[in-house]
């Protein structure tokens, strides 16, 4: 007689995998859609978008934009309860946005001798924007 090794369900990991892969781009394109409603948020009350999705090496920022004297980066947050949304923002994602900001910045000289400043906009289903402006300093 031969002696039977249990194989692992790999139809059920397949599923799982799938299943979580359909998840993460439901979150991705509901995050994009936060963030371009933000933007137009943003823009309706008299801040200029000057970047969006920036990326480096040490960080994201999703939305830089400037009013006056004031360059805002704004972390966009999108949750089912603005509570949950208020909470997604641990102090090491908030370390990296502010290294995120700095490298920016050097690319940027033109910005350097205005207010930086660290902005959440929190969005909640079917409801307006929240922004909150200052929500954070850099050396926090």
């Amino acid at each position: 007689m031969k002696a039977r090794t249990a194989m692992p369900p790999r139809r059920i990991e397949r599923r799982r995998s799938t299943r979580s892969l359909r998840d993460r781009r439901r979150a991705e394109r509901r995050g994009r859609l936060a963030e371009l409603w933000c933007r137009w948020h943003l823009r309706l009350r008299g801040w200029r978008i000057l970047v969006r999705d920036w990326r480096c090496p040490v960080g994201e920022i999703d939305i830089v934009a400037r009013r006056g004297g004031i360059v805002a980066v704004i972390e966009v947050k999108a949750r089912r309860d603005l509570a949950s949304a208020a909470a997604a923002l641990p102090p090491r994602q908030r370390r990296r946005i502010a290294r995120a900001a700095e490298a920016f910045l050097k690319t940027r000289p033109e910005l350097a001798g205005l207010a930086l400043r660290f902005d959440v906009m929190l969005v909640e289903t079917l409801r307006p924007p929240r922004h909150l402006p200052g929500a954070w300093r850099s050396d926090e």
